[in-house]
């Protein structure tokens, strides 16, 4: 199931809509007419669990074709915004998680020339979050390095707290796209929240695909391009830790609940990596893509 929040107007309420062919079915109201309960906003749906994913599911296979009114709307009617478009906790970001990756930071941005033994975490707060076509902001009294970084964004479907990784993926809700946003020039004694989470520093969308719909997050390509040219071009077979592992280790120390994030790291191509460097700048156009799940396109622009 491809699951989006959604407005049908600039000041709308935001509601959860499920993509169905060309279609975008709200859940609550479908729910409504069906006589089965549903929430209409993400994070609410998410707090269900499994039994709303199939609940939804069987409601969906059961009306296809033949929505009640009011019920569904053509996809070009609806404004997405981010999935989960203010996340209850700080995004986890992981970094230096595909090889090719800390080799380039290595040579660029004064990082280890060894590879991680242990995953490398920062965090990204909900304020930096946008939705697709969403513009990125450039301030240039701030940075003059802007840069990108395609991942895949992992969903979290319930609590963990010190989960085996032989268990880790029974804990995942599905899976999105985010772009890492980062100020290379930002960051302060190897603390990287200020250069990764300032405001708009996080697109996340188009949607949630859950995760009976990729039962392996590790045979997806990730891609980027700025202005159409492809910068990064990748696979989550790359990845040095993969999901479990993530999982099992954040979940070590941190509880994990549902609805939270985890931005699983970027492969080579960052513009810091480049020779020469290579920066976003107003009027630039960014787009990310990661297989099953869609693309993310944003401007930039100045503020």
């Amino acid at each position: 199931m491809r699951l989006v929040t959604y407005r049908t107007t600039p000041t709308g309420q935001a509601r959860l809509g499920a993509v169905t062919g060309d279609r975008v079915v709200d859940l609550a109201r479908l729910g409504s007419v069906a006589g089965v309960p549903l929430p209409e906003d993400m994070l609410a749906f998410i707090d269900l669990g499994p039994d709303a994913v199939s609940a939804a599911t069987q409601l969906l296979k059961a009306y296809e074709g033949k929505w009640p009114v009011g019920t569904a709307i053509p996809f070009e009617n609806a404004r997405l915004l981010a999935p989960i478009p203010r996340p209850r906790k700080n995004i986890f970001g992981i970094g230096l998680n595909y090889v090719e990756h800390v080799a380039e930071s290595n040579r660029t941005l004064d990082t280890a020339k060894d590879l991680p033994t242990k995953p490398v975490i920062f965090s990204k707060p909900p304020t930096c979050v946008i939705g697709p076509g969403e513009a990125i902001e450039h301030n240039k009294e701030i940075t003059q390095q802007l840069d990108w970084e395609v991942e895949l964004a992992v969903v979290m479907g319930r609590r963990a707290h010190r989960i085996a990784e032989a268990d880790a993926l029974n804990y995942v809700f599905g899976y999105s796209v985010m772009i890492d946003v980062s100020a290379r020039d930002c960051r302060r004694a190897g603390q990287w929240i200020y250069s990764k989470g300032q405001d708009t520093y996080g697109p996340f969308g188009p949607c949630i695909v859950t995760a009976d719909e990729i039962p392996d997050p590790h045979v997806l390509d990730l891609s980027l391009t700025v202005n159409g040219v492809t910068k990064q071009s990748s696979n989550t077979r790359h990845m040095l830790f993969k999901v479990p592992h993530l999982i099992a280790d954040i979940s070590a120390a941190m509880t994990l609940e549902a609805g939270d994030i985890i931005a699983t790291g970027t492969p080579e191509g960052v513009g810091a990596g480049r020779t020469p460097q290579e920066w976003l700048w107003p009027g630039d156009v960014v787009v990310a893509t990661v297989e099953k799940i869609g693309d993310l396109r944003h401007p930039v622009v100045a503020v």
